[in-house]
């Protein structure tokens, strides 16, 4: 063995412990020193606004992202009032449900009129 463990076999429990303590701090500053050298770089580069502008919902080209509608829910889980637009990958409530027998058109949500159906 090393002579290094072996010192550190024979030190104490509070000994042990206060130097994980004060490599921990250190390791600590000079994560946040290589972060910040890293965020001067960036913004060197020209990254640093580009970055800012994704965060904006503006594109780095500086054209704004499309707005969507917003999607209402068709499905709903009757034991938990959950909802489900019908886009995407299906939710687990409902995977659940139809491996157990019962059909997608169970939790459809019946049709309402259109000024409810915005309020929702």
């Amino acid at each position: 063995m090393s002579t290094k463990k072996l010192e550190l076999e024979e030190m104490s429990l509070d000994d042990l412990w206060s130097l994980h303590e004060e490599i921990s701090g250190i390791l600590s500053d000079r994560i946040k020193a290589e972060k910040q050298e890293l965020e001067k770089r960036l913004a060197v580069l020209g990254g640093g606004m580009a970055v800012l502008a994704e965060a904006a919902g503006v594109s780095p080209t500086g054209k704004q992202r499309r707005k969507y509608p917003r999607v209402l829910p068709k499905y709903r889980n009757p034991q938990t009032s959950e909802t489900w637009s019908g886009r995407g990958k299906r939710p687990r409530w409902l995977v659940a449900a139809m491996k157990s027998g019962r059909r997608i058109e169970e939790f459809r949500i019946a049709a309402a009129t259109p000024k409810l159906r915005q309020r929702a």
